[in-house]
C-alpha cells in the first residue's frame, strides 16, 4: 500500500512533541523550585511600614504595624562592657546565611556561624539583630552589643521586616515599653522619653 506523503513519520512526530513538552514542564519545574528556595532572600510584599521595639530591660523585642504588637521575641543584649545602642534606627539591609567577617576570622554559614542564619544591620554601622551559636545567651545581656535572636526566631523576624523599617532601642521603662511587655514604667524617664530620644553610641559594634 503507498502511503500518504508526509504521515510516513507520524509516530516519531508524535514522540518528538511528548519529548518537547516534557521537557519544558521540567524547566518550569526547575524554575518554580528555584524561586520558593531563594523566597527567603526576597524583601516581603509591600505592606505598611512596621516599627521594631526593644527593650533592653525586658530582653525582648516586639514587632508592631499600625501601632498594634504582632509578635514579640526573647532576646540577648549587649553586655555591661559592650552596651548595644540606644536610640532610633532603620534597617539598612537583609542577609540571608551571612559569612561571619572579623579580623583574621572568617566563618562561613553553618551552625559555627556567630551571627546565625539571617543579619539584619541597622543604620548605626556594625550593629545589627541577628541569629546565635550561643542560644543560651537568650534572655541575657551577653551579647557585643547587637540584639541576638535565637536561629528559630530570627528566621521569622527576618520575613517579618524590610529595609527602611525602623528601629527603636530603649534602655528607659516607658509606658509603652510597660504597656507591651509589662510591669511598671519608671516615671522618672517616662516623661523624657515621650519629648527625647536617647541619642546613637558613635562607637563599638559587634556580635
Amino acid at each position: 500500500m503507498q502511503r500518504t506523503p508526509g504521515t510516513g513519520n507520524l509516530s516519531e512526530r508524535l514522540l518528538l512533541a511528548l519529548v518537547v513538552i516534557l521537557s519544558t514542564a521540567t524547566v518550569a519545574q526547575n524554575v518554580a523550585q528555584n524561586a520558593s528556595e531563594n523566597a527567603s532572600n526576597t524583601i516581603p510584599a509591600k505592606r505598611p511600614p512596621r516599627q521594631v521595639l526593644v527593650s533592653i530591660s525586658d530582653r525582648k523585642l516586639a514587632v508592631l504595624e499600625n501601632g498594634n504588637v504582632i509578635r514579640t521575641f526573647p532576646v540577648s543584649v549587649g553586655s555591661a562592657v559592650s552596651p548595644s545602642p540606644t536610640g532610633e534606627f532603620q534597617i539598612v539591609n537583609r542577609l540571608a546565611n551571612p559569612t561571619y567577617y572579623h579580623p583574621s576570622t572568617v566563618i562561613p554559614p553553618g551552625n559555627d556561624n556567630p551571627i546565625g542564619p539571617r543579619w539584619i544591620g541597622l543604620s548605626q554601622k556594625g550593629f545589627g539583630i541577628h541569629g546565635t551559636n550561643q542560644p543560651r545567651s537568650i534572655g541575657h545581656a551577653a551579647s557585643h552589643g547587637c540584639i541576638r535572636l535565637s536561629n528559630r526566631d530570627i528566621v521569622q523576624f527576618f520575613q517579618m521586616v524590610s529595609v527602611g523599617d525602623a528601629v527603636s532601642i530603649r534602655s528607659e521603662r516607658d509606658e509603652q515599653i510597660a504597656q507591651i511587655f509589662g510591669g511598671v514604667a519608671d516615671t522618672d524617664t517616662s516623661a523624657v522619653a515621650q519629648v527625647k530620644s536617647t541619642p546613637p553610641i558613635q562607637n563599638g559594634g559587634g556580635q
